[in-house]
């Protein structure tokens, strides 16, 4: 047995691993896909032991071959993964999501490349992004741990480019009728041309709907139109560098709270995006707007969480006793932040600090006199509030108690010692200390 027909002998075998590695990373990017809002269709294949074997032949004599592991190596796209989107003016936004969900084992390669084409053509020819992934551990469960183990390739484009190119590449890099002629590469290189237009087409397209989705007076109708709605808003209201930044986030989460609280339109989203230029964080778009509207209202904490509840097969839980437990942990975190944000914004007032939105680390250090020790602490608890409103894995209730107890202690910090009496005194630091030994 030759070196390559041991390698396909060992893949055959191995051939359900690659299958089953490839679908989990499609199920998880088509979710978090939807969930952003981005049309695409996802699907999910490993490689065919029959064509396998003639791609490797068909590379044996430049790769120069010495082990089965170097064919492994050579090979990429053994699981492989397809984004085929409506709009292609999104692939860098999943590329972002990408990044976010996987482990990148190499630098995502661009086409079309700087490579000098094997024939005369008019057009660019093939346009998408391919990223080469791992499955991180928090992912998986128990027995899917394995998969961690596998290289999945995840090739982006617009589903036009995508149905061009296996036309293209079935053609060309797999001939099963013979060497083409230069007609047929002039009538693929025509076909190109076409798909490119069609591409511009569809940037267009989105652009419009983009235009109808913010049109003024009218309300969301689901959270496809809010997230088109939210990137118009967002590239008139931040600079480029700061959008490209951050991913756009779970709109689909967004749209629910909007919609709860009777604010799902684009003139109530764009109070809120506008506030978000003044004080811009590298995280999701829709985090940071349900943050703006949660602190708005403190009661909304309690809506958004019934919302939570109802996605609750994304989020993770142990079991009813433990659900039980950290409900109680979690509903005693949040009405102490409550008070602490209540607590910045005072502060941020006596310092002469605009404090809208959610209290912020730039606002914490614009007011003079905090302690460096809760300025660290209070990175800490707005970090660990972050993953607990918006993470998919929530802290067991010890850890949320943990993270309780030293927002209890920042609490006291900022209003014993720093909230100063006088013409604020009602809801000053009598008053800020007295809510907190309330809730102890």
């Amino acid at each position: 047995m030759d070196l390559i027909s041991e390698f396909i002998a060992r893949y055959r075998k191995e051939y359900d691993f690659y299958e089953q590695a490839c679908r989990i990373v499609a199920q998880i990017l088509d979710s978090n896909l939807q969930s952003a809002g981005i049309r695409a269709i996802v699907t999910s294949r490993a490689k065919n032991p029959t064509r396998l074997e003639a791609k490797v032949r068909q590379r044996e004599a430049k790769s120069e071959y010495k082990s089965v592991e170097d064919i492994y190596d050579d090979i990429v796209d053994l699981a492989g993964v397809r984004v085929a989107l409506y709009f292609p003016g999104e692939r860098e936004e999943v590329g972002k999501i990408i990044r976010t969900l996987f482990l990148l084992v190499a630098d995502p390669k661009e086409f079309p490349t700087t490579a000098q084409p094997s024939d005369k053509k008019r057009f660019s020819g093939y346009w998408a992004t391919h990223y080469r992934v791992r499955i991180s551990d928090g992912s998986l469960n128990e027995s899917q741990k394995r998969y961690t183990e596998a290289r999945v390739e995840v090739q982006v484009a617009s589903v036009l480019m995508h149905a061009w190119s296996e036309v293209e590449h079935d053609l060309v890099y797999k001939p099963l009728q013979g060497i083409l002629s230069d007609e047929e590469y002039a009538i693929l290189d025509e076909l190109n041309g076409l798909v490119l237009s069609g591409e511009i087409a569809l940037e267009r397209l989105q652009r419009a709907g983009e235009l109808r989705a913010s049109t003024h007076g009218r309300e969301y109708t689901n959270h496809y139109d809010l997230a088109a709605s939210l990137l118009e808003l967002t590239r008139d209201n931040l600079s480029g560098a700061n959008l490209n930044e951050a991913a756009i986030g779970r709109v689909d989460m967004l749209y629910h709270l909007l919609k709860a609280t009777n604010l799902n339109t684009p003139d109530r989203l764009a109070q809120f995006v506008k506030v978000l230029h003044s004080d811009f964080e590298k995280r999701p778009l829709s985090e940071q707007i349900i943050d703006q509207i949660l602190a708005e209202d403190s009661a909304r904490y309690a809506t958004f969480e019934r919302i939570r509840l109802l996605d609750a097969p994304m989020i993770s839980l142990t079991s009813d006793t433990s659900r039980t437990s950290q409900n109680q942990a979690i509903g005693e975190f949040m009405a102490l932040w409550i008070e602490y944000e209540k607590l910045i914004r005072l502060l941020a007032a006596n310092a002469g600090v605009d404090a809208l939105g959610m209290p912020s680390m730039r606002l914490l250090t614009q007011v003079e006199g905090i302690p460096q020790e809760a300025l660290a602490s209070a990175d800490r608890l707005r970090r660990f509030r972050n993953q607990l409103v918006h993470g998919l894995e929530v802290p067991d209730s010890e850890t949320i108690g943990a993270a309780t107890a030293e927002l209890n202690s920042l609490l006291h910090v900022l209003a014993l010692d720093l909230v100063p009496p006088g013409p604020r005194r009602t809801g000053g630091k009598r008053t800020a200390a007295k809510k907190v030994h309330s809730l102890e």
